[in-house]
């Protein structure tokens, strides 16, 4: 392969579009043409690692570019072809297995960049198993501020004369609310019962006007004179579910 310096990478990029067919099947790719395919998620990976010497230590965004690298060709070394197929040995269709195939190459790119950084951040090193308890602990933490901000917060009605903090004006540029309930509603879909979807939904007029607690439980078919107490409590429920769930990675655009 031609050697190629910082300045010239655009340009090796290019090279690696020009060598890859039009179009194939990604069973018979083969392994070199399935690492090149892949190559743009490595870059894709790589760069959303700070690279400040607190983060990184001394390395730079083409270090990790190639320690991912290494990861990718790791983790092709490794695929299973037999999960990439049905229940009558036939491959799935061709979105499915890009879906499977970037979601097992970048969980093992990731990890490669993150072991490598914490080789080389410091002279004292953690295990590995501590550093990964702290930054889950952390971005556990994320998800619960994300969750509780939208749902549990909107029940809260704090008194004026308590707390003139949310007297003062919120001048932030506003979200877009039926896009940010498009997306909610996908990862309430995958990770909820349909009772606990159907709270939150109503509860907070995601696509239809706001209900009350006992509205929900008529729709719900909940009976009982504290029908609206289970209410609350499929909503509570719900929420936390959806924090021990849902990955930072997926509301960390929001916050």
């Amino acid at each position: 392969m031609k050697k190629y310096n910082i300045q010239n990478y655009i340009r090796y990029k290019e090279d690696l579009k020009e060598v890859m067919p039009e179009y194939k099947l990604f069973q018979d790719y083969s392994r070199k043409e399935l690492i090149i395919k892949f190559l743009p998620l490595v870059e894709s990976m790589a760069r959303k690692f700070s690279t400040s010497d607190q983060a990184s230590g001394i390395l730079d965004i083409l270090d990790l570019i190639q320690i991912g690298s290494e990861g990718l060709t790791k983790a092709v070394d490794k695929l299973d072809w037999a999960r990439l197929k049905d229940e009558k040995g036939n491959f799935k269709i061709q979105s499915e297995i890009e879906t499977t195939l970037k979601s097992f190459f970048s969980k093992r790119i990731k990890g490669a960049i993150r072991r490598r950084i914490d080789m080389h951040r410091g002279t004292m090193r953690l295990p590995e198993h501590i550093i990964n308890n702290i930054r889950n602990s952390k971005d556990k933490k994320m998800v619960a501020m994300f969750f509780n901000s939208i749902f549990l917060s909107i029940d809260a009605h704090p008194n004026e004369d308590e707390n003139m903090i949310y007297q003062i004006p919120d001048k932030s540029e506003p979200y877009n609310i039926p896009l940010m309930n498009i997306y909610l509603k996908s990862l309430m879909k995958k990770h909820l019962n349909i009772n606990e979807y159907e709270a939150l939904r109503l509860s907070y007029g995601l696509d239809c006007a706001k209900h009350s607690a006992k509205e929900i439980a008529q729709i719900l078919k909940i009976e009982g004179v504290s029908n609206y107490v289970r209410v609350s409590e499929l909503k509570k429920q719900a929420v936390v579910t959806l924090i021990n769930n849902v990955d930072h990675s997926q509301v960390l655009d929001y916050l």
